[in-house]
């Protein structure tokens, strides 16, 4: 009977020994400020919007995207993704990118994108015709 009392709280001791473990080794840091990301090592998740102006790039003999990514105090940023680009990007209001910055640009593991919400204009269009 301790026989099992031991080896489920050995279980138990090495199961939250190794969550722990994990826990400390995820060092995501989130920067809105793209000239701190210039200067930083870590895996960073950044948001800013796309410029628009300048367009993107697709090479399908490497599936590499890219584009440039404008913060709130108007730093650009060139991001590199390895991958296709993302569904509604050229709607986006804004975009979420994670990964680390490298030889003069981002490299990004993830992009996320944030489109303006069709809820949103049918709810003031409803609103305002009951007014």
């Amino acid at each position: 009977m301790k026989n099992k009392y031991l080896i489920g709280g050995f279980i138990i001791v090495v199961f939250l020994g190794l969550m722990g473990y994990l826990f400390t080794q995820t060092n995501v840091a989130y920067e809105n400020n793209f000239a701190e990301i210039k200067h930083t090592d870590k895996t960073i998740k950044a948001t800013g919007a796309w410029v628009k102006s300048k367009g993107y790039d697709i090479d399908n003999e490497k599936n590499l995207f890219s584009f440039y990514m404008i913060d709130n105090q108007g730093v650009e940023l060139k991001v590199v993704y390895k991958g296709a680009i993302p569904n509604n990007f050229e709607s986006s209001t804004s975009v979420v990118v994670t990964g680390k910055y490298k030889n003069g640009y981002f490299i990004a593991s993830d992009i996320l994108t944030k489109c303006p919400s069709k809820y949103e204009e049918q709810y003031t269009e409803d609103t305002a015709s009951n007014i």
